[in-house]
């Protein structure tokens, strides 16, 4: 069975106007295209591929603003607004596709952006690296400004929790804010780099992270002891 990737940024409760959103989505999908060809263009969802090559969504606030508006929960208006896009790509291997839920402000839900990502097709290697994984965190952390972001294997993330709650778990490629506290020193390989002010990178290893590796699954138990020891592993703040 293909061991699958994903990646994604997750906050709480953060009242935010359509267009506070928009701005936060260029921001994203401006450095999002200096990341990896695959992250250039994007389109809104269709009936059909040939229906959802018809509608590109400009990265530029103003269109963005518009597609938000269009995505807001008309009864809860608590619940923010939402967006998706897909990427185009000719073969669903290659496809990577993104969900955005922001400017949500009621506890009982949080806000996120998460992206599926290829796990196979000509694309996957490129994609599924730590320069493509840790620049698409990265751009999350500063577009969004998300209290945890990850990308991981899904089936690494089910084997270590059985309700895997946002910052509740580690991943390959990690990101904690500051606000969370502050990252203990880490064991080699692990990377760790500054997110501007906002908080920290973490890259477990360089190489593809999978469960078929006892040594990235001791590494991976290893590190989340010692955040749990600095009080990082737990819940998002409502």
């Amino acid at each position: 069975m293909t061991e699958t990737i994903y990646a994604g940024s997750y906050w709480g409760a953060r009242q935010e106007s359509a267009e506070a959103c928009a701005l936060r989505m260029e921001v994203l999908l401006t450095s999002l295209a200096n990341v990896d060809p695959g992250f250039v263009q994007w389109f809104q969802q269709g009936r059909s591929r040939k229906a959802a090559l018809q509608r590109p969504i400009e990265p530029r606030a103003t269109a963005l603003e518009k597609l938000f508006r269009r995505g807001q929960d008309r009864v809860f208006e608590d619940l923010g607004f939402r967006m998706s896009g897909w990427n185009g790509a000719s073969d669903d291997r290659d496809a990577s596709g993104f969900d955005v839920t922001c400017g949500g402000h009621s506890q009982a839900t949080g806000n996120f952006c998460v992206f599926n990502l290829p796990s196979q097709g000509t694309h996957s290697e490129r994609v599924l690296s730590t320069p493509v994984l840790g620049g698409l965190v990265r751009s999350m952390a500063v577009a969004w400004e998300p209290e945890w972001a990850i990308a991981t294997s899904s089936a690494h993330r089910n084997m270590v929790t059985d309700n895997p709650k946002p910052g509740t778990f580690v991943g390959w490629v990690m990101y904690l804010a500051r606000v969370r506290g502050t990252v203990p020193p880490l064991p080699a390989p692990v990377r760790i780099e500054p997110v501007e002010d906002k908080g920290t990178l973490i890259i477990l290893t360089p190489e593809r992270f999978t469960v078929k590796n006892p040594e990235h699954l001791a590494l991976a138990e290893q590190v989340r002891g010692l955040l749990a020891q600095a009080g990082l592993m737990k819940p998002l703040a409502p």
